[in-house]
């Protein structure tokens, strides 16, 4: 059974409550007051704390703060015959998981840490879960570069990954701007039968017309101005290999069609040159832009188009696979610990959940570059949730009317975060539990009890 704390300064509601949950068969340590609490809630291995309000010298809004900071697995369950609505929002957002309003029966008391106490058995298993599947995807998914997940939406694209690679059929990689594409791009030739031959990569939206054109094909010495001698192009020195064209969305109409050709013979000719050179190289390609948009408004070469996507690949975006962010963030630290002397640092449980719960439109770029200004700025081994500002967090959801009684309006406001996190979960229940940093069981309850289910 669980290990509970009891913080109450009134004696014989103190002596209630513990007796009450003796009975239920929890292990129980009482005190009078937060500083007591606080001194030994190091010593002791609680998991559940019952807090009361309004006590002296601290009051329960600062004990539950200084207990959260010390171990933030504590689930907290405050209780108050004073509270106001304020004082109860503020307490959730804290990290309360529960606020109970004096006077309470036994029977109710025992039903709110009952379910505290099935959140932490079902979360223990998930987590008992989570660490099997860490080790059976680092297994079954070895030799992806930086490709992290355990998503069921980046699994489809590890075996895809695994399908396409020992065929030489041009690939086209759809997705957003962070999202991996060139990690994705490597892994395919990694695991393709060209892997001991040469990845290189030609970033087609950075060049203009004149120098793509050199950048691929090569030029004879005196081609034009400042060819002052002869230069292989990327398609002789992959040869063999892959070729990566990232962002092939922004090249001109013109290099479309000198693409096309080399695409349709497997032969092109050097800037300057006369002399057709054949070249034998898998083309992999990606962007960030709609093309099937860019060819209606005339943009972009149908036929080129289905050139370059006999196997087309699409790339989720952070967003959509969430439950993947704590992987990622603990593998960026990792990156971040072996540049720094091996200095390892984590983030704390409330501010993992901020990371979570974050839109993080630049995506896996974004969270990386993040993860390294937390490591840097981060003054101990722990990073907590203080540090991690992001310039969208999202917002509690919902207003909550001042003149409802207290546990109305905390039920409103817990209602709304769950309305809320269910829309930005698409209505996908384990991503709206990890979104509220709640369990799914837990979840399955709250949406029963408002009617949302």
């Amino acid at each position: 059974m669980e290990h509970v704390f009891v913080i109450e300064d009134n004696e014989a509601m103190r002596l209630g409550i513990v007796e009450s949950l003796k009975r239920e068969g929890y292990f129980v340590t009482a005190f009078d007051n937060g500083p007591e609490a606080i001194k030994n809630v190091r010593l002791n291995h609680a998991s559940i704390a019952i807090i009361d309000l309004k006590m002296e010298p601290i009051d329960g809004i600062e004990i539950l703060k200084q207990l959260k900071e010390i171990n933030n697995q504590l689930e907290v369950l405050m209780i108050s015959a004073y509270g106001t609505v304020e004082i109860a929002v503020s307490a959730i957002r804290l990290g309360a998981f529960d606020f109970l309003t004096k006077p309470f029966s036994p029977e109710e008391l025992r039903l709110r840490v009952n379910r505290i106490a099935v959140k932490l058995k079902q979360e223990r298993i998930i987590d008992d879960l989570r660490e099997q599947n860490k080790l059976l995807t680092e297994e079954l998914y070895s030799g992806f570069d930086e490709l992290i997940g355990n998503s069921a939406e980046i699994k489809k694209i590890f075996l895809l990954i695994e399908q396409v690679s020992k065929t030489d059929s041009t690939i086209i990689i759809h997705g957003e701007s962070g999202t991996g594409k060139e990690l994705v791009a490597h892994a395919i030739h990694k695991k393709s039968d060209r892997k001991e031959k040469p990845f290189i990569k030609v970033n087609c939206g950075a060049l203009n017309d004149n120098l793509l054109e050199s950048e691929l094909f090569g030029h004879e010495k005196g081609s034009f101005t400042g060819a002052i001698k002869q230069r292989r192009g990327r398609f002789e020195l992959a040869d063999g290999g892959t070729l990566f064209l990232d962002e092939i969305g922004d090249i001109s109409l013109a290099m479309q069609v000198k693409l096309l050709r080399v695409l349709q013979d497997g032969e092109f000719e050097r800037v300057g040159g006369e002399t057709s050179i054949k070249t034998n190289v898998r083309i992999i390609s990606a962007t960030n832009k709609d093309l099937k948009m860019l060819i209606k408004e005339g943009k972009f070469r149908e036929d080129l188009y289905y050139r370059l996507s006999v196997i087309p690949i699409e790339i989720p975006s952070l967003r959509n696979r969430m439950e993947d962010i704590p992987l990622l963030a603990e593998y960026f630290l990792q990156k971040c610990s072996a540049k720094n002397k091996n200095i390892s640092k984590r983030i704390s449980q409330s501010g993992m959940n901020k990371l979570i719960n974050y839109n993080w439109p630049g995506n896996i770029r974004e969270l990386e570059n993040f993860i390294e200004r937390l490591y840097v700025i981060s003054p101990g081994d722990k990073i907590e949730d203080n540090l991690i500002i992001l310039n969208s967090d999202n917002a509690l959801a919902g207003s909550i009317n001042n003149s409802l009684p207290l546990e109305e309006a905390v039920n409103i406001f817990e209602r709304n975060l769950i309305i809320d996190a269910m829309k930005k979960a698409d209505g996908v229940k384990n991503r709206a539990a990890k979104l509220l940093g709640i369990g799914t069981s837990v979840l399955y309850y709250k949406l029963e009890k408002h009617g949302l289910l």
